[in-house]
């Protein structure tokens, strides 16, 4: 697994690339949890997440936010952490010119990111949220959403409860032009343990496969 250093807002951003030799292969990031809460890049969703991608022919980079394992700088309340976002998906597409489809893949504290980074930044064709805490942040920037994506969550997930998700995806719901695909892992807590990792990452696979067959946003 290659370690790459690129250039963030706060200093040197350290990530892990994974690149395919097909030329003009989708690209696709994917977004850590918490840095204050032990969030890394090597998170085992984040780490499944990324390989998920890669395996469907995606160069995909994973990275740690500002302050986390080699990255520089320090936690800025999800602030810092968006610009830091915004560098990776730069540096992403600086390797990557003539990429057709462009990915944003976020778990718990990386899904809030993500979602802002899929305001910012047109490019963004799909997204996959895996459990959005939308019990701790304010996801009403979100109107409208630019672009359809995949919330996924586990009915037992204690640490962002599946009635806010349920709501957040209510009010997605309400906007044209898009689809938000919300799919519940029965029994699965916030971090997918035992054998829901592998479900959660199968429901991933099957979405974005058939996302990229098809020619719509």
């Amino acid at each position: 697994m290659p370690e790459v250093i690129f250039p963030g807002p706060e200093g040197r951003l350290e990530g892990r690339y994974h690149a395919h030799r097909e030329k003009d292969a989708p690209i696709a990031i994917v977004l850590h949890p918490h840095p204050q809460f032990g969030g890394t890049m090597n998170n085992k969703v984040v780490y499944n997440l990324h390989y998920a991608f890669h395996n469907m022919g995606f160069n995909v980079l994973r990275f740690n936010f500002r302050g986390v394992g080699r990255s520089q700088g320090e936690y800025d309340q999800g602030v810092g952490e968006l610009s830091d976002a915004a560098s990776a998906l730069d540096y992403l597409q600086s390797m990557n010119q003539n990429a057709k489809h462009c990915w944003v893949a976020g778990f718990s504290f990386g899904a809030w990111i993500g979602m802002q980074l899929l305001m910012r930044r047109p490019e963004i064709t799909g997204f996959i949220s895996v459990s959005p805490p939308a019990n701790m942040y304010d996801f009403s920037f979100l109107a409208p959403c630019p672009a359809s994506g995949l919330i996924i969550n586990g009915t037992a997930d204690r640490v962002a409860p599946p009635a806010d998700t349920d709501a957040l995806v209510e009010k997605l719901h309400e906007q044209k032009g898009i689809t938000v695909t919300h799919t519940e892992i029965e029994g699965a807590g916030h971090f997918f343990e035992n054998d829901k990792m592998d479900q959660m990452i199968a429901t991933v696979d099957t979405y974005v496969r058939r996302r990229l067959t098809e020619t719509t946003r």
